[in-house]
């Protein structure tokens, strides 16, 4: 593991995993059941995290419209944890995007299909008592 390279850092050095391990030992730490993280545990979790976010990359970019653009998009991301059952849990992360306007038009038929459904079900217990 220690003859793997994948970069450099300011000082030239080189360097394992590209992502800070200090900002991820901190993630890790605000678990609860986390008491204390030795360092081949950071370094592992951080190339895991590396290769994932590569792996979700490049398969929203193949499926997506970026292939004709040349560019990843937020729509191929949201697409991608929307449409694949291996992503499915990056859902609710990563929503697809919709207008202020749509959003607000859906709360609305949510509150009116409410109010319909307790109209009903008190007309139902009205009925009940007669």
């Amino acid at each position: 593991m220690a003859d793997m390279v994948v970069g450099r850092d300011k000082c030239g050095e080189q360097r394992l995993v590209s992502l800070p391990l200090s900002r991820i030992r901190v993630i890790m730490k605000s678990s609860p059941e986390v008491s204390s993280i030795n360092q081949e545990a950071l370094v592992l979790t951080a190339k895991a995290t590396e290769l994932f976010v590569q792996y979700l990359a490049t398969y929203s970019y193949r499926h997506g419209s970026g292939k004709e653009k040349k560019a990843l998009t937020y729509h191929d991301l949201s697409n991608t944890a929307e449409e694949s059952e291996t992503f499915q849990f990056l859902a609710d992360i990563l929503p697809r995007k919709i207008l202020a306007s749509k959003y607000l038009k859906m709360l609305k038929e949510k509150k009116e299909r409410r109010r319909r459904r307790e109209e009903n079900n008190n007309d139902e217990s009205d009925e009940a008592e007669s």
